[in-house]
């Protein structure tokens, strides 16, 4: 079975152009064709944390959000978010504070789709090295890769300095070769990452460069297509 898996920091649909403009961030995903996307800064900082679009706009675009159980108007937990397709269905669902000096969390989705049961979970890493490395430590618990199901981490990883300061992720996961997606406009940093667990064959993981992700966000989408094995 072939799936495209994507990651979108949106940056709360404020534009390079400085332009808040949701229908723009929701034309960008819906025409990265993913079955499956973790979104970042999905979700306004103050109050209540409201959406930076309002779910039912996702209809129009052929997906839905994955909802988590936390009493918020928000798509999902500290600003990550799951969009799925219509036709896949969401068994069961968990979110999680990481430790850091800044807020961050995690949230994960256990769905099926097409028969075959997939993990998806989006997270957004911390400025800070240290934060980074004890937010990967406790992703290990929370990905729950012992019971060997086929499990996809995607998010904005906030490493400047390459993989080789990601090893704190554990092995259960490999991470996907990434191409640069910060800046948008001038992209030399890959922020953006992938990690799949041995179930998963990749086809090519690219960033999506279009006069639209050039402006909707500061971070270029990036998007992998799997094969996820017999």
């Amino acid at each position: 079975m072939t799936l495209r898996i994507a990651t979108y920091n949106i940056r709360k649909c404020l534009g390079t152009d400085r332009r808040r403009d949701a229908q723009r961030t929701l034309r960008v995903i819906e025409r990265l064709d993913a079955d499956i996307v973790m979104l970042q800064e999905a979700d306004m900082r103050l109050g209540h944390r409201p959406p930076a679009f309002s779910p039912h706009l996702l209809q129009a675009h052929g997906l839905r959000h994955v909802a988590f159980d936390h009493g918020r108007d928000s798509l999902g937990w500290h600003g990550n978010a799951i969009l799925i397709r219509d036709e896949i269905e969401v068994l069961s669902t968990d979110h999680a504070d990481l430790p850091g000096f800044e807020p961050r969390g995690a949230v994960l989705a256990e769905l099926r789709y097409k028969g075959r049961d997939i993990r998806a979970i989006g997270v957004h890493l911390g400025l800070l090295r240290r934060s980074r490395r004890a937010q990967l430590t406790a992703l290990q618990q929370f990905s729950r890769h012992d019971d060997a199901k086929p499990t996809v981490l995607a998010g904005d990883f906030n490493e400047w300095f390459g993989a080789a300061h990601l090893t704190a992720m554990g092995t259960a996961l490999r991470l996907l070769p990434a191409p640069p997606t910060f800046h948008a406009r001038r992209p030399v940093v890959a922020l953006d990452r992938i990690a799949v667990t041995h179930h998963f064959e990749s086809h090519g993981v690219a960033a999506a460069l279009t006069h639209d992700t050039r402006r909707a966000s500061d971070h270029l989408p990036l998007v992998a297509t799997l094969d996820l094995k017999d």
